[in-house]
């Protein structure tokens, strides 16, 4: 730790940081989106015009004094895991279920809201060291990269609901999976990705009862996540868990695109609706896959692809204290 840098200096940042973070969850549920811009100025000091709050912020920890706590390691570990947590929180607030309907005008400005991210927090932090505004740009944007996914992922479920809810196209994509090759399908499945030999069939059957019993799109999400947990369940306490995910992931990937590939081979009437269908399956197993690893590695979903860079388990957590390595 430097020798400028105090005890007290790391408590007020702590401090201030957090009740930043708080104040702009606050802003956010209030779904006041444009306002965000202006509490990152005003806490990096990067204010277009200078307002009180900026002035209250410089009086607490003059800016010089907040970019040398920046270039601390603890510090920056600190602000990692904060933001994080609270993008995690962002999430949350502004899409708590993704697959409950939203309107398109709340959608199209969570969207715009993703795309100014970056250029909003790179204005704010202009004049701090390389290394922090790249750690904070690369947490804002898994932040942005989520809520792309997850309004995807919301638009994909409304569309599929009313495919769900036509029984003439529920009777139609019956009639063309049942003229799927799924020998063939199996056969290749098992050579590629050494599938069990036993869980294809099954997985068949189940996702043909279920379309034959025309479920709602919660109790196909209910299914979905009933197979990620069938077939991770062996893995929980497998120092290779995310790998297994990782490869599960792929399997089903492949495994859907042969059979789709069977469909359209055959020209079968009811393609598009299985295009669409295979689109949100595959989008929301990969979602209750991140939500699983998160659970197992102990970090929040959104660190997912950014922490788990290899096959180990990665354990992390939000509470870092930055005054541990400080002599007191």
């Amino acid at each position: 730790i430097p020798e400028d840098i105090t005890v007290d200096d790391l408590l007020i940042f702590r401090t201030l940081y957090r009740e930043h973070c708080e104040s702009l969850l606050d802003c956010l549920s209030s779904f006041q989106l444009s306002q965000v811009e202006s509490y990152w100025r005003n806490f990096w000091r990067n204010s277009l015009h200078s307002d009180a709050i900026e002035v209250e912020y410089e009086k607490m920890m003059p800016k010089n004094k907040l970019v040398m706590l920046c270039m601390v390691k603890e510090v920056q570990n600190f602000i990692r895991e904060t933001d994080f947590q609270f993008y995690q929180n962002v999430v949350g607030i502004l899409l708590p279920d993704v697959l409950r309907p939203i309107p398109s005008s709340m959608t199209q400005a969570i969207r715009n809201f993703a795309k100014t991210l970056e250029s909003w927090l790179s204005g704010a932090m202009t004049g701090y060291p390389e290394e922090v505004v790249a750690m904070k740009l690369a947490g804002v944007n898994a932040l942005a990269q989520t809520l792309r996914r997850y309004t995807s992922l919301n638009h994909l479920a409304q569309a599929a609901r009313a495919v769900l809810q036509n029984q003439n196209q529920i009777a139609q994509m019956l009639s063309d999976l049942n003229r799927v090759d799924f020998h063939n399908v199996e056969e290749q499945a098992s050579w590629v990705c050494g599938c069990d030999g036993d869980m294809v069939p099954s997985l068949e059957q189940d996702f043909k009862a279920t379309l034959a019993q025309q479920q709602t799109l919660e109790q196909w999400a209910t299914w979905l996540e009933g197979v990620v947990d069938r077939i991770l369940r062996p893995h929980l306490t497998s120092p290779r868990f995310v790998q297994a995910a990782r490869h599960f992931l792929l399997k089903w990937s492949f495994y859907s695109s042969l059979v789709i590939r069977d469909l359209t081979l055959r020209s079968a009437a009811s393609f598009g609706s299985f295009h669409l269908l295979r689109l949100l399956y595959d989008e929301y197993m990969f979602y209750l896959v991140e939500h699983r690893v998160a659970q197992v590695t102990g970090i929040v979903p959104i660190a997912v692809i950014g922490k788990v860079q290899n096959d180990d388990i990665v354990f992390c957590t939000c509470s870092i204290d930055i005054t541990y390595h400080c002599n007191l």
